[in-house]
């Protein structure tokens, strides 16, 4: 008796594993549509805004709102791809006194998990990484929109927006006199859209 009861216990484990490995492997691929997404930013300079962008940066995504188990984001972004418009500003950004670009070349994002909030919102929760400083955040998103591209038959596009802000002396963003907030403001807003699209 005892030995059939484990048989049963071992053949139910067997199968939720079965399961939970069959989701993880089920999420939907998408691929960024880099001539429609944007990676902005903007960070105060005094009492005013300055604005900038990444130019360049890849990504895997993997996300089914019926499968946040086996959705992930994985997200890498080039510091040397930082542009404000200023060319001068924008080389001090990869200096050692902020990016470091040379000892440290790119920021990531890796998700851990997928949260739910409404049928639109949602939040992946994951490290973010820059100048090889790990932190847990959260990062929301919302989903803008789903329909099949009108001039691209059998594609499906996905619209995504995300809006966070970070803390920039969490990561050493700014060194020495760059560290305090008497010239640049501590809090940096991180505003992404995104297009992402996939064969019907």
């Amino acid at each position: 008796m005892y030995s059939t009861i484990k048989k049963i216990s071992f053949a139910v484990i067997l199968t939720a594993l079965s399961a939970f490995t069959v989701n993880a492997q089920n999420a939907t691929m998408w691929k960024v549509d880099k001539a429609h997404t944007s990676v902005n930013f903007s960070v105060n300079h005094f009492f005013s805004a300055v604005t900038g962008k990444f130019t360049s940066f890849e990504g895997n995504i993997n996300f089914d709102p019926a499968n946040l188990q086996g959705s992930s984001v994985n997200f890498t972004i080039p510091v040397k791809s930082v542009n404000t418009d200023d060319s001068k500003r924008d080389k001090h950004l990869q200096s050692a006194d902020f990016f470091d670009a040379k000892s440290y070349p790119n920021m990531t994002f890796v998700s851990t998990r997928f949260e739910k909030k409404s049928d639109k919102d949602y939040v992946a929760y994951g490290k973010l990484t820059i100048r090889n400083i790990s932190k847990d955040i959260a990062l929301p998103f919302k989903i803008t929109g789903e329909m099949e591209h009108p001039m691209m038959k059998g594609t499906i596009i996905l619209g995504l927006a995300s809006t966070i802000k970070i803390n920039r002396n969490d990561y050493g963003v700014g060194t020495g006199s760059w560290a305090t907030t008497m010239v640049v403001g501590d809090n940096v807003d991180i505003n992404i859209n995104m297009e992402l699209n996939r064969m019907k």
